[in-house]
Protein backbone atom coordinates (compact mmCIF):
# COMPACT_ATOMS: atom_id res chain seq x y z
CA UNK A 1 0.00 0.00 0.00
CA UNK A 2 1.28 3.49 -0.83
CA UNK A 3 1.64 5.23 2.54
CA UNK A 4 0.67 8.62 1.10
CA UNK A 5 -2.45 7.14 -0.50
CA UNK A 6 -3.40 5.38 2.74
CA UNK A 7 -2.98 8.57 4.75
CA UNK A 8 -5.02 10.57 2.26
CA UNK A 9 -7.91 8.09 2.22
CA UNK A 10 -8.08 7.85 6.00
CA UNK A 11 -7.87 11.62 6.45
CA UNK A 12 -10.46 12.24 3.72
CA UNK A 13 -12.93 9.95 5.44
CA UNK A 14 -12.44 11.67 8.81
CA UNK A 15 -12.42 15.20 7.44
CA UNK A 16 -14.78 15.14 4.46
CA UNK A 17 -16.71 11.88 4.09
CA UNK A 18 -18.18 11.19 7.52
CA UNK A 19 -19.65 14.68 8.15
CA UNK A 20 -21.31 14.65 4.72
CA UNK A 21 -22.47 11.07 5.14
CA UNK A 22 -24.13 12.00 8.43
CA UNK A 23 -25.98 14.82 6.65
CA UNK A 24 -27.07 12.34 3.99
CA UNK A 25 -28.44 9.94 6.62
CA UNK A 26 -30.64 12.76 7.94
CA UNK A 27 -32.50 12.99 4.63
CA UNK A 28 -35.50 10.59 4.46
CA UNK A 29 -34.87 9.94 0.77
CA UNK A 30 -37.11 6.90 0.49
CA UNK A 31 -37.28 5.11 -2.82
CA UNK A 32 -40.39 5.77 -4.96
CA UNK A 33 -41.90 2.38 -4.12
CA UNK A 34 -42.12 3.56 -0.49
CA UNK A 35 -42.84 7.23 -1.16
CA UNK A 36 -45.19 7.66 -4.13
CA UNK A 37 -45.13 11.43 -3.58
CA UNK A 38 -41.33 11.55 -3.68
CA UNK A 39 -41.22 14.44 -6.13
CA UNK A 40 -43.46 16.66 -4.02
CA UNK A 41 -41.58 15.77 -0.84
CA UNK A 42 -38.26 16.59 -2.49
CA UNK A 43 -36.08 14.29 -0.38
CA UNK A 44 -34.49 12.47 -3.33
CA UNK A 45 -33.60 15.83 -4.85
CA UNK A 46 -32.13 16.99 -1.53
CA UNK A 47 -29.96 13.87 -1.36
CA UNK A 48 -28.84 14.30 -4.96
CA UNK A 49 -28.00 17.95 -4.38
CA UNK A 50 -26.01 17.16 -1.23
CA UNK A 51 -23.96 14.62 -3.18
CA UNK A 52 -23.55 17.02 -6.11
CA UNK A 53 -22.21 19.80 -3.93
CA UNK A 54 -19.83 17.48 -2.10
CA UNK A 55 -18.57 15.93 -5.34
CA UNK A 56 -18.02 19.31 -6.99
CA UNK A 57 -15.65 20.31 -4.18
CA UNK A 58 -13.24 17.44 -4.80
CA UNK A 59 -9.77 18.32 -6.00
CA UNK A 60 -9.96 16.14 -9.10
CA UNK A 61 -8.52 17.15 -12.45
CA UNK A 62 -11.14 17.82 -15.13
CA UNK A 63 -14.08 17.03 -12.85
CA UNK A 64 -17.61 17.48 -14.26
CA UNK A 65 -20.53 17.04 -11.85
CA UNK A 66 -24.23 17.35 -12.61
CA UNK A 67 -27.67 16.10 -11.72
CA UNK A 68 -29.43 14.60 -14.71
CA UNK A 69 -33.19 14.27 -14.66
CA UNK A 70 -35.57 12.83 -17.22
CA UNK A 71 -39.11 14.10 -16.83
CA UNK A 72 -41.12 11.84 -14.53
CA UNK A 73 -38.10 9.86 -13.34
CA UNK A 74 -35.95 10.03 -10.23
CA UNK A 75 -32.76 12.10 -10.53
CA UNK A 76 -29.30 10.65 -11.03
CA UNK A 77 -25.93 12.10 -10.12
CA UNK A 78 -23.43 11.92 -12.98
CA UNK A 79 -19.75 12.60 -12.45
CA UNK A 80 -17.22 12.50 -15.31
CA UNK A 81 -13.45 12.48 -14.83
CA UNK A 82 -11.17 12.44 -17.88
CA UNK A 83 -8.40 9.88 -18.16
CA UNK A 84 -4.97 10.61 -16.76
CA UNK A 85 -3.48 7.54 -18.48
CA UNK A 86 -3.57 6.24 -22.04
CA UNK A 87 -6.76 4.22 -22.19
CA UNK A 88 -9.73 4.05 -24.52
CA UNK A 89 -11.94 2.43 -21.89
CA UNK A 90 -14.30 3.94 -19.37
CA UNK A 91 -14.52 2.79 -15.77
CA UNK A 92 -18.12 3.00 -14.58
CA UNK A 93 -18.55 3.32 -10.81
CA UNK A 94 -22.10 2.71 -9.57
CA UNK A 95 -24.11 3.40 -6.43
CA UNK A 96 -27.54 4.68 -5.45
CA UNK A 97 -28.92 7.50 -3.31
CA UNK A 98 -32.44 6.24 -2.52
CA UNK A 99 -33.25 4.42 0.71
CA UNK A 100 -35.48 1.79 2.23
CA UNK A 101 -38.28 2.93 4.61
CA UNK A 102 -37.89 3.50 8.34
CA UNK A 103 -38.80 0.03 9.70
CA UNK A 104 -39.70 -0.61 13.32
CA UNK A 105 -37.39 -2.08 15.96
CA UNK A 106 -34.58 0.47 16.27
CA UNK A 107 -32.80 0.25 19.59
CA UNK A 108 -33.25 3.07 22.13
CA UNK A 109 -31.11 6.01 21.08
CA UNK A 110 -31.04 4.95 17.42
CA UNK A 111 -33.30 5.82 14.52
CA UNK A 112 -33.36 5.82 10.73
CA UNK A 113 -32.87 9.55 10.12
CA UNK A 114 -30.45 10.54 12.87
CA UNK A 115 -26.83 9.38 12.49
CA UNK A 116 -25.21 7.95 15.59
CA UNK A 117 -21.52 7.11 15.79
CA UNK A 118 -20.66 4.27 18.17
CA UNK A 119 -16.99 3.38 17.94
CA UNK A 120 -16.35 1.94 14.47
CA UNK A 121 -20.05 1.90 13.57
CA UNK A 122 -22.17 4.66 12.04
CA UNK A 123 -25.88 3.94 12.52
CA UNK A 124 -28.66 5.30 10.33
CA UNK A 125 -30.68 4.44 7.25
CA UNK A 126 -28.77 4.45 4.01
CA UNK A 127 -25.24 5.04 5.25
CA UNK A 128 -24.09 1.59 4.18
CA UNK A 129 -26.86 1.02 1.62
CA UNK A 130 -25.78 2.96 -0.30
CA UNK A 131 -24.89 6.51 0.68
CA UNK A 132 -21.20 5.82 1.20
CA UNK A 133 -20.75 4.83 -2.47
CA UNK A 134 -20.50 8.35 -3.90
CA UNK A 135 -17.96 9.39 -1.28
CA UNK A 136 -15.89 6.22 -1.72
CA UNK A 137 -15.83 6.45 -5.53
CA UNK A 138 -14.74 10.10 -5.67
CA UNK A 139 -12.24 9.72 -2.83
CA UNK A 140 -10.68 6.73 -4.61
CA UNK A 141 -10.27 8.70 -7.84
CA UNK A 142 -8.77 11.63 -5.94
CA UNK A 143 -6.40 9.28 -4.13
CA UNK A 144 -5.09 7.89 -7.43
CA UNK A 145 -4.43 11.38 -8.78
CA UNK A 146 -2.75 12.57 -5.59
CA UNK A 147 -0.44 9.54 -5.66
CA UNK A 148 0.61 10.43 -9.18
CA UNK A 149 -0.81 7.24 -10.68
CA UNK A 150 -2.91 7.13 -13.81
CA UNK A 151 -6.49 6.07 -14.30
CA UNK A 152 -8.79 5.59 -17.27
CA UNK A 153 -11.73 7.86 -17.90
CA UNK A 154 -14.13 7.44 -14.96
CA UNK A 155 -17.88 7.93 -14.84
CA UNK A 156 -19.67 7.80 -11.48
CA UNK A 157 -23.37 7.07 -11.84
CA UNK A 158 -25.54 7.32 -8.71
CA UNK A 159 -29.19 6.44 -9.35
CA UNK A 160 -32.34 7.22 -7.38
CA UNK A 161 -34.58 4.16 -7.75
CA UNK A 162 -32.49 1.09 -6.90
CA UNK A 163 -34.50 0.16 -3.83
CA UNK A 164 -37.58 0.06 -6.08
CA UNK A 165 -35.92 -2.33 -8.54
CA UNK A 166 -34.19 0.37 -10.66
CA UNK A 167 -37.20 1.07 -12.93
CA UNK A 168 -35.72 4.41 -14.02
CA UNK A 169 -32.18 3.27 -14.67
CA UNK A 170 -32.54 1.72 -18.17
CA UNK A 171 -33.88 5.03 -19.50
CA UNK A 172 -30.86 6.85 -18.06
CA UNK A 173 -28.36 4.34 -19.42
CA UNK A 174 -29.90 4.80 -22.87
CA UNK A 175 -30.02 8.57 -22.47
CA UNK A 176 -26.42 8.78 -21.26
CA UNK A 177 -24.96 6.08 -23.53
CA UNK A 178 -22.73 8.53 -25.50
CA UNK A 179 -21.31 9.87 -22.25
CA UNK A 180 -20.73 6.43 -20.73
CA UNK A 181 -18.49 5.47 -23.62
CA UNK A 182 -16.76 2.11 -24.00
CA UNK A 183 -17.09 0.65 -20.53
CA UNK A 184 -14.29 -1.81 -19.85
CA UNK A 185 -14.57 -2.03 -16.05
CA UNK A 186 -17.62 -1.74 -13.81
CA UNK A 187 -17.16 -1.07 -10.10
CA UNK A 188 -20.44 -1.60 -8.24
CA UNK A 189 -20.36 -0.45 -4.61
CA UNK A 190 -23.76 -1.80 -3.55
CA UNK A 191 -23.08 -5.33 -2.37
CA UNK A 192 -22.18 -7.39 0.65
CA UNK A 193 -19.03 -8.53 2.41
CA UNK A 194 -18.79 -11.85 4.17
CA UNK A 195 -16.53 -10.47 6.90
CA UNK A 196 -14.88 -7.17 7.71
CA UNK A 197 -11.34 -8.59 7.59
CA UNK A 198 -10.80 -8.80 3.81
CA UNK A 199 -12.01 -7.54 0.45
CA UNK A 200 -15.02 -9.54 -0.72
CA UNK A 201 -16.22 -9.50 -4.30
CA UNK A 202 -19.64 -10.66 -5.46
CA UNK A 203 -19.56 -13.11 -8.35
CA UNK A 204 -23.27 -13.67 -8.87
CA UNK A 205 -26.70 -12.34 -7.94
CA UNK A 206 -29.95 -14.24 -7.97
CA UNK A 207 -32.93 -13.30 -10.08
CA UNK A 208 -36.29 -12.44 -8.60
CA UNK A 209 -39.81 -13.41 -9.64
CA UNK A 210 -42.75 -12.18 -7.56
CA UNK A 211 -46.37 -13.01 -8.25
CA UNK A 212 -49.72 -13.28 -6.53
CA UNK A 213 -51.84 -16.43 -6.67
CA UNK A 214 -55.50 -16.03 -5.73
CA UNK A 215 -57.66 -19.07 -4.92
CA UNK A 216 -61.42 -18.43 -4.80
CA UNK A 217 -64.15 -21.00 -4.03
CA UNK A 218 -67.15 -19.09 -2.65
CA UNK A 219 -68.99 -15.89 -3.46
CA UNK A 220 -68.78 -15.00 0.23
CA UNK A 221 -67.62 -16.51 3.49
CA UNK A 222 -69.97 -18.88 5.31
CA UNK A 223 -70.29 -20.39 8.77
CA UNK A 224 -67.42 -22.79 9.43
CA UNK A 225 -69.91 -25.51 10.16
CA UNK A 226 -69.75 -26.08 6.39
CA UNK A 227 -66.10 -27.10 6.72
CA UNK A 228 -65.67 -30.61 5.39
CA UNK A 229 -68.63 -30.28 3.09
CA UNK A 230 -67.15 -27.32 1.21
CA UNK A 231 -63.43 -27.13 0.36
CA UNK A 232 -61.11 -24.64 2.03
CA UNK A 233 -59.36 -22.02 -0.12
CA UNK A 234 -56.32 -22.20 2.17
CA UNK A 235 -56.06 -25.96 1.78
CA UNK A 236 -56.30 -25.62 -2.00
CA UNK A 237 -53.58 -22.97 -1.91
CA UNK A 238 -51.40 -25.37 0.11
CA UNK A 239 -51.89 -28.10 -2.48
CA UNK A 240 -50.98 -25.70 -5.29
CA UNK A 241 -47.78 -24.69 -3.51
CA UNK A 242 -46.81 -28.35 -3.29
CA UNK A 243 -46.72 -28.36 -7.09
CA UNK A 244 -43.79 -25.94 -7.03
CA UNK A 245 -42.07 -26.64 -3.69
CA UNK A 246 -41.36 -29.74 -1.64
CA UNK A 247 -42.61 -28.63 1.77
CA UNK A 248 -40.38 -31.13 3.57
CA UNK A 249 -37.11 -29.90 2.07
CA UNK A 250 -37.85 -26.52 0.48
CA UNK A 251 -36.59 -27.80 -2.88
CA UNK A 252 -38.27 -26.23 -5.90
CA UNK A 253 -39.60 -29.11 -8.00
CA UNK A 254 -39.88 -27.29 -11.35
CA UNK A 255 -36.94 -28.06 -13.65
CA UNK A 256 -37.22 -24.72 -15.47
CA UNK A 257 -36.12 -22.93 -12.33
CA UNK A 258 -32.88 -24.90 -11.90
CA UNK A 259 -29.49 -24.52 -13.60
CA UNK A 260 -26.24 -26.46 -13.47
CA UNK A 261 -23.95 -24.78 -10.95
CA UNK A 262 -20.57 -24.00 -12.55
CA UNK A 263 -17.80 -26.06 -10.91
CA UNK A 264 -15.76 -22.95 -10.17
CA UNK A 265 -18.68 -21.51 -8.20
CA UNK A 266 -18.92 -24.71 -6.16
CA UNK A 267 -15.21 -24.42 -5.36
CA UNK A 268 -15.68 -20.74 -4.55
CA UNK A 269 -18.54 -21.50 -2.15
CA UNK A 270 -16.49 -24.23 -0.48
CA UNK A 271 -13.58 -21.81 0.09
CA UNK A 272 -15.91 -19.06 1.32
CA UNK A 273 -17.56 -21.47 3.75
CA UNK A 274 -14.13 -22.34 5.16
CA UNK A 275 -13.28 -18.65 5.62
CA UNK A 276 -16.64 -17.72 7.11
CA UNK A 277 -16.85 -20.70 9.44
CA UNK A 278 -19.37 -20.19 12.23
CA UNK A 279 -19.93 -16.59 11.14
CA UNK A 280 -21.81 -17.81 8.08
CA UNK A 281 -25.06 -17.58 10.06
CA UNK A 282 -23.73 -15.14 12.62
CA UNK A 283 -26.29 -12.38 12.05
CA UNK A 284 -29.28 -14.61 11.35
CA UNK A 285 -31.77 -14.06 14.22
CA UNK A 286 -32.71 -17.71 14.71
CA UNK A 287 -34.68 -18.46 17.84
CA UNK A 288 -33.09 -20.82 20.37
CA UNK A 289 -33.07 -24.38 19.09
CA UNK A 290 -33.94 -23.48 15.49
CA UNK A 291 -31.68 -25.11 12.90
CA UNK A 292 -30.66 -23.76 9.47
CA UNK A 293 -31.98 -25.38 6.31
CA UNK A 294 -28.91 -27.60 5.87
CA UNK A 295 -25.93 -28.85 7.89
CA UNK A 296 -23.26 -28.43 5.19
CA UNK A 297 -21.98 -24.79 5.07
CA UNK A 298 -21.08 -25.12 1.39
CA UNK A 299 -24.59 -26.29 0.58
CA UNK A 300 -26.03 -23.40 2.59
CA UNK A 301 -24.09 -20.94 0.44
CA UNK A 302 -25.08 -22.65 -2.80
CA UNK A 303 -28.70 -22.85 -1.66
CA UNK A 304 -28.74 -19.10 -1.10
CA UNK A 305 -26.93 -18.18 -4.32
CA UNK A 306 -27.37 -20.82 -7.08
CA UNK A 307 -30.54 -22.69 -6.13
CA UNK A 308 -34.15 -21.51 -6.55
CA UNK A 309 -36.16 -20.86 -3.42
CA UNK A 310 -39.63 -19.70 -2.45
CA UNK A 311 -41.00 -17.56 0.35
CA UNK A 312 -44.63 -16.56 0.91
CA UNK A 313 -44.17 -12.88 1.70
CA UNK A 314 -47.78 -11.75 2.00
CA UNK A 315 -51.40 -12.83 2.15
CA UNK A 316 -54.90 -11.46 1.62
CA UNK A 317 -58.17 -12.95 2.79
CA UNK A 318 -56.81 -13.86 6.22
CA UNK A 319 -58.10 -11.63 9.04
CA UNK A 320 -55.90 -10.79 11.98
CA UNK A 321 -55.97 -13.47 14.67
CA UNK A 322 -57.88 -11.20 17.05
CA UNK A 323 -60.52 -10.54 14.37
CA UNK A 324 -60.89 -14.11 13.07
CA UNK A 325 -64.34 -15.61 13.47
CA UNK A 326 -65.51 -19.14 12.77
CA UNK A 327 -65.83 -18.60 9.03
CA UNK A 328 -65.03 -20.70 6.00
CA UNK A 329 -63.43 -17.91 4.02
CA UNK A 330 -64.31 -17.25 0.38
CA UNK A 331 -60.74 -16.93 -0.95
CA UNK A 332 -57.06 -16.84 -0.11
CA UNK A 333 -54.41 -14.84 -1.95
CA UNK A 334 -50.69 -15.37 -1.42
CA UNK A 335 -47.81 -13.25 -2.66
CA UNK A 336 -45.00 -15.59 -3.70
CA UNK A 337 -41.39 -14.47 -3.95
CA UNK A 338 -39.13 -16.77 -5.95
CA UNK A 339 -35.36 -16.29 -5.86
CA UNK A 340 -33.85 -17.75 -9.01
CA UNK A 341 -30.32 -18.89 -9.93
CA UNK A 342 -28.26 -16.17 -11.65
CA UNK A 343 -28.65 -17.42 -15.23
CA UNK A 344 -32.24 -18.69 -15.07
CA UNK A 345 -34.37 -17.49 -17.99
CA UNK A 346 -37.22 -15.50 -16.48
CA UNK A 347 -39.99 -16.11 -19.01
CA UNK A 348 -39.77 -19.94 -19.04
CA UNK A 349 -39.65 -19.82 -15.23
CA UNK A 350 -42.76 -17.64 -15.07
CA UNK A 351 -44.60 -19.88 -17.52
CA UNK A 352 -43.68 -23.03 -15.57
CA UNK A 353 -44.84 -21.53 -12.27
CA UNK A 354 -48.09 -20.22 -13.74
CA UNK A 355 -48.88 -23.55 -15.41
CA UNK A 356 -48.19 -25.48 -12.20
CA UNK A 357 -50.43 -23.21 -10.13
CA UNK A 358 -53.37 -22.90 -12.50
CA UNK A 359 -53.65 -26.22 -14.39
CA UNK A 360 -56.57 -28.46 -13.35
CA UNK A 361 -57.13 -26.82 -9.93
CA UNK A 362 -58.56 -28.96 -7.12
CA UNK A 363 -62.37 -28.84 -6.77
CA UNK A 364 -62.57 -26.59 -9.81
CA UNK A 365 -61.30 -23.67 -7.75
CA UNK A 366 -60.93 -20.33 -9.50
CA UNK A 367 -57.17 -19.72 -9.54
CA UNK A 368 -55.63 -16.52 -10.87
CA UNK A 369 -51.96 -15.54 -11.12
CA UNK A 370 -51.28 -11.82 -11.31
CA UNK A 371 -48.99 -8.95 -10.29
CA UNK A 372 -45.89 -10.52 -11.78
CA UNK A 373 -42.64 -8.67 -11.03
CA UNK A 374 -39.36 -9.93 -12.44
CA UNK A 375 -35.70 -9.01 -12.15
CA UNK A 376 -32.97 -11.01 -13.88
CA UNK A 377 -29.98 -12.45 -12.08
CA UNK A 378 -26.35 -11.89 -12.99
CA UNK A 379 -23.19 -13.98 -13.13
CA UNK A 380 -19.75 -12.44 -13.48
CA UNK A 381 -17.74 -13.28 -16.58
CA UNK A 382 -14.36 -14.98 -16.13
CA UNK A 383 -12.05 -12.67 -14.22
CA UNK A 384 -9.10 -11.27 -16.18
CA UNK A 385 -5.70 -11.97 -14.76
CA UNK A 386 -4.90 -8.32 -14.15
CA UNK A 387 -8.11 -7.85 -12.12
CA UNK A 388 -7.56 -11.00 -10.08
CA UNK A 389 -4.04 -9.84 -9.29
CA UNK A 390 -5.21 -6.31 -8.45
CA UNK A 391 -7.96 -7.52 -6.11
CA UNK A 392 -5.55 -9.87 -4.34
CA UNK A 393 -2.92 -7.15 -3.93
CA UNK A 394 -5.49 -4.59 -2.76
CA UNK A 395 -6.92 -6.92 -0.14
CA UNK A 396 -3.48 -7.75 1.23
CA UNK A 397 -2.47 -4.08 1.25
CA UNK A 398 -5.58 -2.66 2.89
CA UNK A 399 -6.84 -5.57 4.98
CA UNK A 400 -3.76 -7.72 5.49
CA UNK A 401 -5.62 -10.80 4.24
CA UNK A 402 -6.35 -12.51 0.93
CA UNK A 403 -9.63 -11.63 -0.76
CA UNK A 404 -12.85 -13.61 -0.65
CA UNK A 405 -15.43 -14.15 -3.37
CA UNK A 406 -18.95 -15.51 -3.19
CA UNK A 407 -22.37 -15.27 -4.79
CA UNK A 408 -25.10 -13.25 -3.13
CA UNK A 409 -28.71 -14.29 -2.69
CA UNK A 410 -30.14 -10.85 -3.41
CA UNK A 411 -30.71 -9.04 -6.69
CA UNK A 412 -29.27 -5.88 -8.23
CA UNK A 413 -31.18 -5.39 -11.50
CA UNK A 414 -28.61 -2.85 -12.64
CA UNK A 415 -25.95 -5.54 -12.86
CA UNK A 416 -27.95 -7.77 -15.19
CA UNK A 417 -28.66 -4.81 -17.43
CA UNK A 418 -24.99 -3.81 -17.56
CA UNK A 419 -23.96 -7.41 -18.11
CA UNK A 420 -26.05 -7.46 -21.28
CA UNK A 421 -24.96 -4.01 -22.44
CA UNK A 422 -21.24 -4.49 -21.73
CA UNK A 423 -20.60 -8.24 -22.06
CA UNK A 424 -16.86 -7.78 -22.53
CA UNK A 425 -16.35 -5.62 -19.44
CA UNK A 426 -14.75 -6.74 -16.21
CA UNK A 427 -16.67 -6.39 -12.96
CA UNK A 428 -15.73 -5.63 -9.39
CA UNK A 429 -18.89 -5.86 -7.28
CA UNK A 430 -18.21 -5.11 -3.63
CA UNK A 431 -19.69 -3.38 -0.61
CA UNK A 432 -19.69 -2.79 3.12
CA UNK A 433 -22.83 -4.71 4.10
CA UNK A 434 -21.20 -7.23 6.40
CA UNK A 435 -22.28 -9.18 9.49
CA UNK A 436 -24.85 -7.33 11.57
CA UNK A 437 -25.12 -4.34 9.24
CA UNK A 438 -28.82 -5.16 8.73
CA UNK A 439 -29.53 -3.31 5.50
CA UNK A 440 -33.26 -2.60 5.05
CA UNK A 441 -33.91 -3.46 8.70
CA UNK A 442 -33.66 -1.61 12.01
CA UNK A 443 -30.25 -0.62 13.38
CA UNK A 444 -28.57 -0.48 9.97
CA UNK A 445 -24.94 0.52 10.31
CA UNK A 446 -21.85 1.25 8.30
CA UNK A 447 -18.62 -0.33 9.54
CA UNK A 448 -16.46 2.75 9.02
CA UNK A 449 -13.06 1.01 8.75
CA UNK A 450 -14.48 -1.14 5.96
CA UNK A 451 -15.59 1.97 4.11
CA UNK A 452 -12.07 3.38 4.37
CA UNK A 453 -10.41 0.13 3.27
CA UNK A 454 -12.80 -0.46 0.40
CA UNK A 455 -12.12 3.06 -0.83
CA UNK A 456 -8.42 2.26 -0.82
CA UNK A 457 -9.03 -0.99 -2.68
CA UNK A 458 -11.00 0.80 -5.38
CA UNK A 459 -8.14 3.26 -5.80
CA UNK A 460 -5.73 0.34 -6.14
CA UNK A 461 -7.89 -1.33 -8.80
CA UNK A 462 -8.31 1.92 -10.76
CA UNK A 463 -4.55 2.36 -10.91
CA UNK A 464 -4.00 -1.31 -11.83
CA UNK A 465 -6.60 -1.06 -14.61
CA UNK A 466 -4.74 1.87 -16.15
CA UNK A 467 -1.36 0.16 -15.78
CA UNK A 468 -2.36 -3.23 -17.21
CA UNK A 469 -0.94 -4.31 -20.57
CA UNK A 470 -3.22 -2.97 -23.30
CA UNK A 471 -4.61 -5.35 -25.90
CA UNK A 472 -3.14 -4.71 -29.33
Amino acid sequence: MCADRADFVAQAWDRDVLPALEDYIRIPAKSPAFDPDWKEHGHLHRAAELLRQWSAQRDIEGLIVEIVEIEGRTPVLLVEVPATAASEETVLLYGHLDKQPEMLGWRPGLGPWEPVRDGELLYGRGGADDGYSTFAALTAIEAVQRAGAGHARCVVLIEGSEESGSPDLPAYVDHLAPRLGAVGLVVCLDSFCGTYDRLWSTTSLRGLLNLTVRVALLEEGVHSGATGMLPSSFRVARRLLERVEDAATGRIVLDDLHVDVPPERVDEARHAAEVLGESLLGDSPLLPGVQPAADDPTELLLASTWRPALEVVGADGLPAVTDAGNVLRAETALKLSFRLPPVTALEPAREAITEALTADPPYGAHVEVSAVEAAPGWAAPPTAGWLADAVAAASEAWYGAPPGAVGVGGSIPFMAMLGERFPDAQYLVAGVLGPGSNAHGPNEFLHVPSGVRLTGCVAHVLAAHAARPQAS
